[in-house]
């Protein structure tokens, strides 16, 4: 059997709960952790029998390590994923993959030019029922697209932002973006996974609610390279929390998702009767169907997490789910809207 691959996760906050799912996840083997704080330190050799360090640097020179998974501030994933790199380590990391494209670059160049892997935990696209969505669209389950729809809608209070380790990291520009690049990234990387590339973007964005320096309210309006267009509102000022919901309109159907129950809606033309029909002249046009995923062309088996993710690729030579190329989109996406909105015009994604 192949040697276990040897995870070291760096951040106890989030990174606690996913230290917990390395641990159960086949072929993968928690070797060590890393956080700023002694006690969460302490609490893990005492639970889990692994080392801790407060130093990245000593944890990069351990020999029994052969991933690092960042679960840090937003604004840090880049550069610690870099300073592994170039210590030899593979890097997975939570979302997004910065908060800046040009971060997100430099850590693209350093795994591509070592033959590293570089991973990137959108959670969304682990879960089978997201997988069967993108299959069904690329068989035209709904027909060709033609609108994208996003709306997140959550609430969180002011004590969120103000906690964290380091204090308040949530509330900075410097560590952090805001409801687009924290909360509606995992939103947004399914959007561009389900739809396209985005071409150009008008947006604004703004501090509604909190005391806090990144935005908490952000609208924008996508153009896609395949003609789809897509609209995006998130805020983290909706009380009561809301959730989030992407509805994707066909030329022959509808299907809309959310956080919460996956599919909600899938109404659609039976394949059979879309040819020749008189759908755009009719006042009523033909009348939809409820739509079966199960039905539509069904998608491989992925892995169930990130771990397991890079357990594949490295043993058995699988592609990634997400690797920084595919992750750098979503920043790519949200840093065009931040500058349509400083500038007030139009932006070109790149």
């Amino acid at each position: 059997m192949a040697r276990a691959i040897r995870f070291a996760v760096v951040g106890l906050g989030m990174g606690k709960g996913r230290s917990e799912v390395c641990r159960g996840t086949p072929g993968a083997e928690l070797a060590a952790v890393c956080d700023l704080s002694e006690e969460r330190g302490r609490e893990a050799e005492r639970d889990w029998g692994v080392p801790s360090t407060t130093s990245y640097d000593e944890l990069l020179a351990r020999d029994d390590v052969d991933v690092v998974g960042l679960w840090t501030p937003s604004g840090s994933h880049a550069a610690m994923a870099v300073q592994a790199l170039r210590a030899g380590k593979h890097v997975c990391m939570t979302k997004p993959m910065d908060i800046n494209t040009a971060a997100c670059d430099a850590a693209i160049h350093e795994a591509e030019s070592r033959g590293l892997l570089l991973a990137v935990d959108f959670e969304q696209r682990y879960r089978p029922w997201n997988q069967q969505v993108k299959a069904a669209i690329d068989a035209g389950a709904i027909g060709d697209l033609l609108l994208a729809d996003l709306r997140m809608k959550w609430y969180r209070a002011q004590s969120y932002y103000d906690s964290g380790y380091p204090q308040s990291w949530r509330s900075r520009l410097d560590t952090e973006g805001g409801s687009l690049a924290n909360q509606a990234v995992h939103f947004l990387d399914l959007m561009l996974w389900w739809v396209g590339e985005p071409e150009r973007v008008a947006g604004r964005r703004g501090t509604l609610s909190h005391d806090i320096q990144t935005e908490d309210g952000a609208a924008a309006v996508i153009q896609f390279k395949n003609g789809v267009v897509g609209s995006v509102l998130t805020t983290t000022c909706s009380f009561p929390h809301l959730g989030s919901e992407l509805t994707l309109s066909g030329r022959w159907g509808t299907l809309t998702w959310n956080d919460s129950d996956g599919v909600t809606d899938f109404r659609h033309l039976p394949a059979e009767r879309r040819s020749g029909s008189d759908a755009f002249r009719s006042e009523t046009g033909p009348t939809a169907e409820p739509g079966d995923l199960d039905a539509c062309p069904q998608p491989p088996a992925v892995p169930e997490n990130i771990f397991a993710d890079m357990v594949s690729a490295l043993q058995r030579g699988t592609a990634l789910q997400c690797d920084g190329r595919e992750a750098r989109r979503a920043v790519a996406l949200f840093e065009a809207v931040y500058a349509a909105s400083d500038r007030g015009a139009w932006v070109e994604v790149s």
